[in-house]
Parts: C-alpha cells; sequence; structure tokens
C-alpha cells in the first residue's frame, strides 16, 4: 500500500485528474476500475473520483510494487526533474509573491512562454527559480506545473502574472475570465491626444497574418474591444497615455490605437513606419513602447511596475 498526500500546489482540483497525472501510463478506465474495486480510497473511504481534492487529504493506492511504479511512470518523472535541474537560473523581477501566484515585471525582448521547453522566457525562469530556491521537486512538478497565465509580446514590458499552484492558477485565470481584475498600460504614441477617450469598437483576427483589424460596425466573427485612454503628458510630436483595458483581446491596445490615427510608437506591426524611424533616429526607440504597468485584482491587491528606462527619455526631466 501506497499513500498520497495532497499538498497545496495540488489542492482544488478533482481526484480523477489528479490520479491521473500521477499514474502517467494509466487510462481513465483504469482508474476508475481501481476506484470501484476500492484499490484507491480517500481519506480511508470509497471514492467516485469526482471529489474535489482538498490540502491534507490522504488517498491510499493498493497496487503491488510492480503494478505502482508501471503506472506511476517514474522514469518520466525522473526525467522532467533533470530537465528542471538543468535549467540556468537567469534574472527575474520578482514584484510580489506568495504561496500561490508570482507576480513579474518582465523586460524588452524575453518571451512570456517559449514554444519549446528549452526556450528562454518568463516562463523557464520562474520554473528555475523555483526549482533552485527548493519550492518545486520532481514530484511536486509531475503533479502540477507552475505557469504564466497571462502573455505579453516580446517587445512589451511590465506585469506577468503566473500560478505557482493549482488554486493560485485557478484564480488568476477566473480573474481574467471574469473580467474582475483591472489592467493598466502606458504607452507613448504617435500625435497629440488632449482628452480623455474611450473606445468602443469591434476586433477581428486574421490568424494568416498573425494580426488583427478594428471595425466601427460589427460583423460575423467580431468581438467587442473596449478601450479607454487618458493622456499624461504630450508634446507636438507624441502623447504619453495611460490605457484602462475593459476587454483583453489579442493585440488590442496596439490595434485600437493605430485605429484612431495614433499608433504605439515603435510598433512594427501596427505602427507608422516613417514615424518609427524618426523616433529611432531622435530618440533611439527600438521596439513597441508599451507597458503593462498595475494589475489590480478582484481583492483589492494592486501591483505595479515602474516605467523601463526607455520611457524616460521622452518624459520631461523631473526637478
Amino acid at each position: 500500500m501506497k499513500e498520497l498526500k495532497i499538498d497545496k500546489a495540488s489542492a482544488g482540483q478533482r481526484m480523477n485528474k489528479y490520479l491521473l497525472k500521477y499514474f502517467k501510463n494509466a487510462t481513465s478506465s483504469f482508474i476508475y476500475k481501481m476506484l470501484r474495486k476500492k484499490n484507491i480510497v480517500l481519506n480511508g473511504k470509497k471514492a467516485s473520483g469526482n471529489e474535489i481534492l482538498k490540502e491534507e487529504d490522504q488517498i491510499k493506492v493498493f497496487f503491488s510494487d510492480e503494478t505502482f511504479e508501471k503506472m506511476r511512470g517514474s522514469q518520466q518523472v525522473k526525467a522532467d526533474g533533470n530537465r528542471l535541474a538543468k535549467l540556468e537560473r537567469k534574472p527575474l523581477r520578482i514584484v510580489y509573491e506568495d504561496e500561490d501566484i508570482l507576480v513579474i515585471d518582465k523586460p524588452a525582448g524575453l518571451l512570456s512562454q517559449g514554444a519549446k521547453p528549452d526556450d528562454d522566457s518568463v516562463n523557464s525562469r520562474i520554473l528555475a527559480y523555483l526549482w533552485h530556491e527548493k519550492k518545486i521537486d520532481e514530484k511536486t512538478f509531475a503533479m502540477f506545473h507552475p505557469s504564466v497565465v497571462n502573455r505579453l509580446d516580446r517587445n512589451t514590458t511590465g506585469l506577468v502574472l503566473a500560478g505557482k499552484t493549482l488554486l493560485g492558477t485557478q484564480q488568476l485565470t477566473e480573474e481574467i475570465r471574469t473580467h474582475s481584475s483591472q489592467k493598466i498600460y502606458h504607452c507613448f504614441v504617435v500625435g497629440r491626444i488632449e482628452q480623455e477617450l474611450k473606445l468602443r469598437d469591434y476586433l477581428i483576427k486574421d490568424p494568416a497574418q498573425n494580426r488583427v483589424h478594428v471595425r466601427k460596425d460589427p460583423v460575423p466573427g467580431a468581438l467587442e474591444i473596449k478601450t479607454d485612454v487618458t493622456p499624461l503628458y504630450t508634446t507636438g510630436d507624441y502623447t504619453y497615455v495611460e490605457v484602462k483595458l475593459l476587454t483583453g483581446r489579442t493585440h488590442q491596445i496596439r490595434a485600437h490605437l493605430s485605429f484612431i490615427g495614433h499608433p504605439v510608437i515603435g510598433d512594427p506591426k501596427y505602427g507608422d513606419r516613417e514615424k518609427n524611424a524618426m523616433f529611432r533616429r531622435q530618440y533611439h526607440v527600438s521596439r513597441q513602447l508599451l507597458h503593462a504597468a498595475e494589475y489590480i485584482m478582484g481583492d483589492g491587491r494592486s501591483f505595479r511596475a515602474e516605467d523601463p528606462a526607455d520611457f524616460k527619455q521622452l518624459l520631461p526631466k523631473e526637478g
């Protein structure tokens, strides 16, 4: 008999899903058969598999050692641990951390999440940090993979949130899904904006071109977008603005601002090529000047990331 004790990282999921993660080589039908036969029990009682696991719950497994190891897929667990151990620890600006979540200030040029496991990204740096700080090990990683829950484009800076536990991930993804959190961005746009704008339009995705298009009127497949823009500082050539996302669509800020004739400075996809070249010459702008500055959670907690250095060269000097 083996006993599995549910830790904080694994709490909050259905028992059958937990068991399928733990026994990597088992099928769903095998798991349910073992539950029916009481070869797997929860807190000493027969279980259906639909129970939501809580921290400190105990699952007893009455398998032979051979069956346990075969279903466990121990070699894969060990391989995952070896992969984590090989991750190089790289700089990670931690804005906030508790038992369940991490908030990171992402620099320009870094992916939020890589396409391949060995890609350098916020996600891989989080895993390296948690591994080297002994906050995860190969067993906990086998049951739950900490991961970012929101993504920023490679050249957008600012706040990226990640779940360290299943509970943390569920909380963050639910906030994003229900729009109970508030996301505030800072950016520089071409031209002068002198008053607050409440933009309400529609967005259509173009997967073939990896871009989106904004329209005034709804058409089949279009999604409503809501963007509030407040000017903070303006000159004749550009305006520094605060942007509140009331909907969170792909490329929403960049496409919406471009649609009204004020593209983000340095934006290679939705920007003005001639203006980008001018700002590159005069101010050495080498990327889109868009920054995820503040994230306010539904419970009132607020996280901030200071504007990056390349923003400050376009703002008036203090004092």
